[in-house]
């Protein structure tokens, strides 16, 4: 048996480790990473002449790139598939910004993705001068939700004295955050006025606040939002990504709040096919990105989730599982909620209060593919398959 295997290099520290492991002189490692890490990116509705030029530099470089057949008559746009080595990348782009056609626009588009895909330390700053540190070790999200009607719980939390318990014991379980929630967003449901929000979760937030819990809500308004920072809150787990209340993004502003920015398209947009499902997410999670910088939030203040099971089918949750590391070139971290819903207990034929398993199959998948923080209702036994997931992720 010779032992020869396939092997796969994620980012230059992994590659350092690899070549240093075979005994790779030492001055020739830093040269020889970026010619071991290979990528693919790909780049939506790029103008034909502009492709064209692109799709030339790239082969020149001894690179791939594909596109449209009909790109060479050089009208309309095309996607463009790039494929090749770090070095092959640096190489194009430095000829990049040296062309025209918007190709400029696009060597910088390009090196930002390249540049997110290389791991570094996160960190989310919160209220109340805390912070979220990632990168280290998944977080977990326990969920609270103080409604009659949730899909999973509802009516359990009801009562503050309920609820405060059930926090209490996720934090022994090893909750890092507490997702308290006053309106319930299941499929179908009518969605309670802002007054019964609040009249559920500041009585909760309040007395968390003083057990030093780390608190989220769960909330789409921005008068809840602003009574729940009041409480004591640190962040904001938004279902509309800014668009279902005008207001919100103002009052994130002012309390200096880092909000979780939700894709949906159950509450609003239902009308609107998905033609490429993994871009059109990211094309109106950066809308809502950019309505909250320009609010005056930073990117230490920005969590994006893709929102599993809003406004989506059992194929498309499967899909965004799956596909869940092309979310990582938006540089932001990931949160992921699927705790179980209705697309696992479709793939196990199994009622909800069945699909803890399924629930940890999709943990496990959601860490290994980039999630930084997941959402769940079991908290214990997600806690224990996330450690278990990021110990083999971070060997070798």
């Amino acid at each position: 048996m010779s032992g020869h295997h396939f092997i796969t290099l994620e980012d230059s520290e992994q590659a350092k480790r690899v070549l240093t492991g075979i005994g790779a002189d030492p001055a020739g490692v830093q040269y020889m990473i970026p010619k071991s890490l290979f990528r693919t990116i790909k780049l939506k509705k790029i103008p034909c002449r502009a492709a064209n030029l692109l799709k030339q530099e790239m082969l020149s470089k001894g690179g791939e790139a594909a596109v449209c057949r009909d790109t060479i008559y050089g009208e309309g746009e095309t996607d463009v598939l790039l494929s090749g080595t770090i070095k092959q990348f640096g190489l194009l782009l430095d000829k990049l910004k040296q062309q025209p056609f918007g190709l400029k626009t696009i060597a910088a588009d390009l090196e930002a993705i390249l540049n997110v895909l290389e791991p570094r330390p996160k960190k989310v700053r919160l209220t109340r001068g805390r912070e979220l540190e990632l990168g280290r070790r998944t977080l977990i999200m326990g969920i609270l939700n103080t409604t009659p009607d949730s899909f999973s719980d509802g009516g359990k939390y009801l009562k503050p004295e309920a609820a405060l318990e059930h926090a209490r014991q996720m934090i022994a379980d090893g909750a890092d955050i507490i997702d308290v929630g006053g309106a319930s967003s299941r499929p179908g449901a009518e969605i309670d006025g802002a007054r019964e929000e609040m009249r559920r979760i500041i009585p909760v937030v309040e007395k968390l606040a003083q057990e030093n819990v780390i608190i989220s809500i769960d909330t789409f308004r921005a008068d809840v939002a602003r009574a729940a920072l009041e409480a004591g809150a640190h962040l904001i787990n938004d279902i509309g990504r800014l668009q279902m209340d005008p207001g919100l993004a103002d009052v994130l502003a002012q309390y200096q709040a880092p909000v979780v920015l939700m894709h949906n398209r159950m509450q609003f947009n239902q009308e609107i096919p998905y033609e490429d499902l993994v871009a059109d997410i990211i094309v109106e999670l950066d809308e809502s990105v950019r309505q909250a910088k320009q609010a005056g939030l930073t990117e230490e203040q920005i969590i994006i989730d893709p929102g599993i099971g809003f406004g989506k089918t059992q194929e498309q949750n499967l899909g965004i599982i799956k596909n869940l590391k092309s979310f990582q070139s938006q540089g932001l971290p990931i949160l992921v909620g699927a705790s179980r819903k209705r697309f696992i207990g479709a793939a196990l034929e199994l009622p909800v209060e069945e699909r803890m398993e399924g629930s940890l199959a999709i943990l496990v998948m959601s860490i290994m593919n980039g999630a930084d923080i997941i959402r769940v209702h079991d908290v214990k036994e997600s806690v224990r398959a996330a450690r278990m997931t990021d110990a083999v992720m971070q060997n070798g």
